[in-house]
């Protein structure tokens, strides 16, 4: 197990990556405790000093029809002045709502899963609502108590799940819920999601390189070290076998390398992988940028120069790719996330579906790290 510095933040050799705060209310600080003799604002405060009930002053507040709009006015001058604010809670119990979305996470300690978050935390915070997180961590007991116990079900008005492998009997709870939900990242059977072409990502990152002359190409995978599976390792390793084949090109198993979406064990992989230098690819394409950057390293290690020996390729355009040189498909997890969290809130304000395109853009990046193979 990886030394960390006390304060959760791994001391091992990944690359530098943003660190999520765990509790399960992203944003959630410690309980508050009020300094002795010190008077909290309530609402039957603001109600008296007006000489209006409390309703009045929830329905003003919330903006509520039914209220003049001077009242309004005196009510919303009176709140402020006294430092009254109403509590998401309060504001559920009144509109049957409990002003907070999950987000259903295979794991946490992921890139693209930390950006998405970014992404959604930052659509809800404008609109007043909360994140529950509950990530599944590889833990099966966990995993049923989310889908079985109907935490989901009572605690929040929306659900997001990230790019997740769904049993057939999740797929149909999913798919049952009384509330807006949708999938962002791979696609899931019957659910509709919000996310990049993968497919099509990765024909444009293999046809790249074939485009560079390179035919022996080597793929740096992800997959399921953990317990729970997610789509988007089996959706990208077939598209890049799919594609090598439509080009007729052979797709060696020796040269489907193991990465996992980490930094470390695609190094590990890599030193492997490139090890013989008289039968080694020309070429990597790697699912992850995270798995890029190990392969890079590998290659540092092994004196294979980048890109006049070895071309590398990754998926995701990382926030450290750009310093790296790294040639890349650009995606953007943040948008994706804000983009799945405006669609949910929309809905939940019109009470119907949206129409909405589920392909998010992506682009090719070439940058330092990929050239014409040598002849």
């Amino acid at each position: 197990m990886a030394a960390t510095d006390g304060r959760g933040v791994r001391l091992d050799d990944h690359p530098p990556r943003r660190v999520l705060r765990a509790p399960a209310v992203l944003r959630a600080g410690p309980a508050r405790r009020w300094p002795e003799g010190l008077t909290v604002t309530s609402i039957d405060d603001v109600a008296a000093s007006l000489g209006v009930s409390t309703a009045t002053v929830s329905r003003a507040l919330r903006g509520l029809p039914g209220v003049a709009e001077d009242t309004r006015a005196r009510v919303t001058s009176a709140a402020k002045r006294l430092g009254y604010v109403p509590s998401s809670a309060a504001s559920g119990l009144a509109s049957g709502r409990t002003m907070a979305m999950g987000v259903l996470v295979p794991v946490i300690d992921r890139w693209y899963f930390s950006a998405v978050l970014e992404g959604v935390d930052r659509q809800l915070r404008a609109a007043g609502y909360d994140l529950i997180l509950f990530s599944l961590g590889g833990a099966g007991v966990n995993r049923d108590r989310v889908f079985h116990r109907s935490i989901l079900r009572k605690r929040i008005d929306a659900l997001l799940v990230m790019c997740m492998h769904l049993t057939e009997e999740e797929r149909t709870a999913v798919q049952e819920l009384d509330y807006p939900n949708i999938v962002v990242g791979g696609a899931v059977e019957g659910v509709r999601h919000v996310g990049i072409d993968d497919a099509r990502a990765v024909r444009d990152a293999v046809e790249h390189l074939i485009g560079l002359g390179h035919t022996r190409i080597a793929h740096m995978r992800g997959g399921g070290s953990f317990d729970i599976d997610f789509e988007v390792p089996r959706l990208r390793e077939q598209a890049f076998q799919q594609t090598m084949t439509d080009h007729g090109l052979s797709v060696r198993e020796d040269w489907s390398a193991f990465g996992d979406f980490r930094f470390a064990t695609s190094r590990a992989s890599a030193l492997e992988l490139l090890a013989d230098p008289a039968d080694r690819p020309t070429a990597v394409f790697c699912s992850s940028d995270e798995m890029a950057f190990g392969v890079l390293k590998a290659a540092a290690e092994l004196g294979v120069s980048v890109p006049g020996e070895l071309s590398v390729i990754g998926i995701d355009d990382h926030e450290f790719s750009e310093p790296m040189g790294l040639t890349t498909i650009r995606q953007d997890p943040e948008d994706q996330g804000a983009f799945a969290a405006d669609l949910l809130l929309g809905e939940l304000l019109r009470n119907e579906p949206a129409d909405y395109p589920p392909s998010r853009p992506h682009a090719l990046v070439e940058r330092a790290t990929t050239a014409p193979v040598r002849a």
